[in-house]
């Protein structure tokens, strides 16, 4: 009797209980279980892949861009281009000038088209994503070991981001054969490539269109979730006046939404301001594109181009996310909680650490010869041609730190995203985390000319800093959401039910029909 009751705690059972297969779990089995994430529907491996070779084209692309132009040149030119492409694309439609070879105004139309493509896949594709997996109620099954665990949609969802991820980083090492293609063959060779990729994801997104989750549009939300945020600002900056009790009981208004969206509106708030302190993060990791390969190029590289050594971080992004997923997993399977906040807090830390090692790199480099604190620009450089005495390899681990840190910061991001966001707004809220890289990407712009020899050692370091305090300030702010995160995701549950015990509004009426 002994050994069945061992039994029986081992596995989570009772006597009492003959449970075998699968049913919804109750609120007590939801609080005491290890969650463990659902098996990925057949559609989500086909939008993962296809996503895969999406990135695959823009790697490649944008990799002949920055050995070809530079830095600067690329930023101006693309601005330039930018404004000169609506122009030159009505001039250069004329017979006229097509006879006459104006292949700059198809750059131009590439630029742009580039630009606005990649910022729409941003935008969609991860919602699009999530959608693949019908969330359902938290379900309760017997392992293969007998034990009984809780199938949730959250622990899944971000399986399929970090499975997602993990196909990306390995897509972004198209950035090295379309370096050796643009150099032996020319550009046309490197962009064929990258081209047959971008037609390989719309070929998968064709293939399996009839299979995939689609969420139909129900009218363009924002307005409604303005005029709640108003009524919230004026009743005391506070949503909850903005539910149709209380503004029935103190202002006589009867409002054409619900408690549960006013609910859903908090959450998505909720999102908006996690994702926002983003910021520093995404500054820090812009450091892979730019500074850091210019750090490369000071240092000994024994052969190996300068901007090459960045797609190092998706080979550390490829060896660790595996690492971390089963890190998430046994955390799980203890029941040791690792919610979304903690997660980002500890991407903030090893960000700071790539930026703090990066610090202690650059003092290095500064300290050995021939030319010191002064790359290139002593005569024992011999014109420009020998980098101090560095090896190049000595910077790998500033490209792990950032990849962990982004394992940890971006999927979670994502996830968060897609998660928290009220249904009809996931898009909205998705597009805020590719605002605030921008807004990143402005700021890396603004503190640009302090990035110069001998700088930048101090430049290093106050990112580090900044990464630091940004991780103390989120974690004091923030971490009470990871206590409420179960309730926060059993939020699109009760919405469920609320969708077929309540009568659908004017508004939706008019939608559906």
């Amino acid at each position: 009797m002994t050994e069945k009751v061992a039994q029986n705690e081992k596995t989570g059972s009772s006597e009492t209980d003959d449970f075998q297969g699968q049913r919804d779990a109750t609120q007590e089995e939801i609080d005491s279980l290890p969650h463990v994430a659902d098996k990925l529907p057949f559609a989500a491996w086909a939008v993962i892949l296809a996503g895969a070779f999406e990135r695959f084209t823009y790697f490649g692309l944008i990799a002949p861009w920055h050995i070809w132009l530079g830095r600067f040149k690329t930023l101006m030119i693309g601005l330039a281009l930018y404004l000169a492409g609506c122009i030159i694309l009505v001039t250069t439609s004329i017979p006229d000038a097509l006879n006459q070879g104006a292949g700059i105004g198809g750059l131009a139309t590439c630029l742009v088209l580039v630009g606005l493509g990649v910022g729409s896949v941003k935008a969609t594709f991860f919602p699009l994503l999530g959608d693949q997996y019908v969330q359902k109620k938290p379900q309760l099954v017997q392992s293969e070991n007998g034990a009984r665990v809780i199938v949730d949609g959250p622990r899944t969802i971000q399986l399929m981001y970090n499975a997602y991820y993990w196909f990306a980083n390995v897509a972004s090492l198209s950035s090295i054969p379309v370096t050796f293609l643009e150099f032996h063959y020319g550009f046309w060779v490197a962009y064929l490539l990258t081209t047959i990729s971008l037609c390989v994801s719309i070929a998968f997104f064709a293939i399996w269109s009839g299979k995939l989750v689609k969420i139909a549009p129900k009218g363009n939300v924002l307005p409604r979730a303005v005029k709640t945020m108003s009524y919230a600002a004026r009743s005391g900056f506070k949503l909850d006046h903005a539910k149709p009790s209380y503004q029935q009981t103190r202002h006589g208004r009867t409002v054409p939404w619900t408690d549960h969206f006013v609910d859903e509106m908090k959450r998505g708030l909720i999102a908006c301001r996690v994702i926002f302190s983003l910021l520093v993060f995404y500054l820090c990791i812009n450091q892979m594109y730019n500074n850091l390969v210019s750090q490369a190029g000071q240092m000994d590289l024994h052969g190996v181009p300068n901007d090459m050594i960045q797609a190092f971080s998706g080979v550390a992004c490829i060896i660790f996310g595996p690492i971390i997923q089963g890190l998430y997993e046994i955390l799980a399977k203890r029941k040791i909680e690792f919610g979304p906040i903690a997660r980002m807090t500890a991407a903030f830390i090893f960000c700071g650490a790539g930026m703090g090692y990066a610090a202690g790199l650059q003092r290095l480099i500064y300290s050995s010869g021939p030319c010191y604190d002064r790359p290139f620009s002593c005569p024992e450089s011999e014109g420009g041609k020998i980098p101090n005495s560095v090896n190049v390899w000595a910077q790998m681990p500033v490209y792990i730190f950032l990849a962990i840190g982004e394992i940890f910061g971006f999927v979670t991001a994502f996830e968060y995203a897609y998660g928290k966001a009220p249904k009809d707004m996931k898009t909205v809220v998705q597009a805020l985390t590719q605002l605030t890289a921008c807004f990143a990407s402005v700021l890396g712009m603004a503190i640009s000319p302090a990035a110069k020899v001998p700088n930048m050692v101090i430049f290093y370091a106050c990112l580090a800093g900044a990464m630091g305090l940004t991780a103390v300030l989120f974690w004091w702010r923030f971490r009470k959401y990871d206590e409420i995160d179960t309730e926060l995701n059993q939020l699109d549950y009760k919405e469920e039910v609320f969708e077929s015990t309540s009568p659908a509004s004017d508004e939706e009426k008019a939608v559906k029909s």
